[in-house]
C-alpha cells in the first residue's frame, strides 16, 4: 500500500494484522522501559493459527527508575506490584478477507505504552481512526479507511472524517 496519509490528532487501531508484521511498543511520556526488555513484537504462526509472540516488557515512571535514595528498607517492606495484562478487546466481526490463520488481531494493551503503527501495509488491511480525547467537535469522530486494489491502483480509502482543536 501507498504511505498513509497524515491523520492530524486522531488514534488509528487495526483489527487484524498479516503475518510476519512487527509492531513496537513505544513508553509514554515519563516512562521508560525496563532495562534489556524487547520492545517488539511480531504475528507469527503458531500450530496453525496466527498469534502475537510477546517478550516480557514494561514501561516504568522515569522517576522511580532514576531514583538515587536508598530504597533498602523499601525493598524489603514492599514487592513491585505486578499489573497483569489483559488482552485488547476483540470484534468478532465477520472479517471475510481477514481468517485467524493468516492475520493476527489486535495487539494487547501495556500499561503506560502505546503502539508505534507499521510502515508497510498490504491490500485488504483496514484503518480505524479516532479522534483523540479533546480534539472531537465535530461529528463524525471516527471513521474507517481500506487499502483496495482500484482499476489496477492501490489507494487508500478516503477517509469521512475530521478532526479539529478549534475551539
Amino acid at each position: 500500500c501507498p504511505p498513509l496519509p497524515r491523520t492530524k490528532f486522531a488514534d488509528v487501531t487495526a483489527d487484524a494484522y498479516p503475518l510476519g508484521t512487527r509492531l513496537y511498543y513505544e513508553c509514554d511520556s515519563g516512562y521508560r522501559r525496563r532495562s534489556g526488555q524487547y520492545l517488539g513484537i511480531q504475528c507469527r504462526s503458531i500450530q496453525q493459527v496466527a498469534s502475537w509472540v510477546y517478550k516480557e516488557f514494561e514501561c516504568i515512571d522515569e522517576k522511580i527508575l532514576l531514583s538515587t535514595a536508598p530504597t533498602t528498607e523499601l525493598d524489603f517492606a514492599q514487592t513491585p506490584e505486578r499489573k497483569t495484562q489483559s488482552p485488547a478487546p476483540q470484534k468478532q466481526e465477520n472479517l471475510s478477507e481477514f481468517n485467524q490463520k493468516d492475520f493476527c488481531g489486535p495487539p494487547k494493551t501495556i500499561p503506560h505504552a502505546s503502539l508505534r503503527l507499521p510502515d508497510q501495509y498490504y491490500v485488504g488491511q483496514v484503518l480505524h481512526f479516532q479522534c483523540q480525547s479533546g480534539y472531537d467537535k465535530q461529528p463524525p469522530t471516527s471513521g474507517t479507511r481500506r487499502c483496495k486494489k482500484v482499476n489496477g491502483e492501490i489507494i487508500w480509502t478516503p477517509l469521512d472524517m475530521q478532526c479539529t482543536n478549534d475551539s
